[in-house]
C-alpha cells in the first residue's frame, strides 16, 4: 500500500506513443485479452509496467490533454477519498469497480496535479525485479508548495508514499504540476540517442546526488526522467 503501482500513457496518437517508447525504453505492448476493457499494456522482459488509452474515447472528457496518469495503491479507495478530501484534494471522477480488477478514483491534489487511487482486487499492479532497466523507478511532482503536496498524500495513503517525491519546482511555469515518471536504465545515452532518431529533441542533461539525470518530452509532450541504474 501507500506507492505508486500503475502508469498509464494516456494519449491522442496511441500509435506513435507505442512506437516512441517501444524504441527508447526497449518496452513491448499488446492488447491484454483477459482484461476487462480489452486495454493496451506494456511490458519490459515480460514484466507489465503500464498501459496505453486513447483520450479521444468518449469516456474521457472532451479536450482532455495528453498526460501520463498515476495509480496510487490504497487499502480502501471509499475512505482515501474522504481522508483526501478532507486535506484540500478534490474529486474528479468518483470510485467505481473497474471490473474485478479493483476500485479506483481520480483525484486532484491542493496544486493542481491529478492522481488516481487503486484499490486491487484481481489487479495489483506492476511487479517487477529491481532495477530492472527501463522500468519505473520514483514519480517525481515539482511543484511550489511540496510540503504541502506531502502532507496531503501522507494523510491520504496513512503514510509516506513509498517512491514518490515532491519537490520545489526550478522556476515559475504557466503549466500545472504533473507527476513525472522517472524510469531507471543502465544507459541513458543510449536513450537519449533513440529519442532523437524518432525525431524528439527536448532533452535536458541535470546532475543530481552525484549522477546524471535526463528529462525528455515524448511525443505529444508529457515529460518524463531517466535516471542511471546499475545491474
Amino acid at each position: 500500500m501507500n506507492e505508486f503501482c500503475w502508469t498509464d500513457l494516456k494519449t491522442r496518437d496511441p500509435a506513435d506513443t507505442v512506437t516512441y517508447f517501444s524504441k527508447t525504453l526497449d518496452r513491448s505492448f499488446a492488447v491484454d485479452e483477459e482484461d476487462w476493457p480489452k486495454a493496451t499494456k506494456t511490458a519490459i522482459d515480460g514484466h507489465l509496467v503500464g498501459g496505453v488509452s486513447d483520450v479521444a474515447n468518449p469516456v474521457y472528457p472532451p479536450g482532455t490533454p495528453a498526460h501520463i496518469a498515476c495509480y496510487v495503491a490504497v487499502d480502501d479507495v471509499d475512505h482515501r477519498v474522504e481522508a483526501a478530501t478532507a486535506n484540500g484534494a478534490r474529486l474528479a471522477l468518483r470510485p467505481f469497480d473497474a471490473g474485478d480488477q479493483g476500485r479506483m478514483a481520480t483525484m486532484i491534489d491542493p496544486v493542481g496535479a491529478a492522481f488516481s487511487l487503486w484499490q486491487p482486487h484481481h489487479f495489483t499492479g506492476w511487479r517487477f525485479p529491481t532495477r530492472l532497466s527501463g522500468a519505473p523507478h520514483r514519480m517525481v511532482l515539482a511543484c511550489d508548495q511540496p510540503d504541502k503536496v506531502r502532507h496531503c498524500y501522507e494523510e491520504t495513503t496513512g503514510a509516506p508514499l513509498i517512491c514518490g517525491d515532491s519537490t520545489v519546482a526550478p522556476g515559475p511555469g504557466a503549466s500545472t504540476p504533473q507527476w513525472a515518471l522517472v524510469v531507471g536504465v543502465v544507459d541513458p545515452e543510449g536513450v537519449v540517442a533513440r529519442a532523437h532518431d524518432h525525431g524528439q529533441d527536448l532533452v535536458t542533461w541535470s546532475d543530481e546526488v552525484g549522477r546524471r539525470v535526463v528529462r525528455l518530452s515524448s511525443p505529444e509532450g508529457p515529460a518524463f526522467q531517466v535516471r542511471h541504474v546499475e545491474q
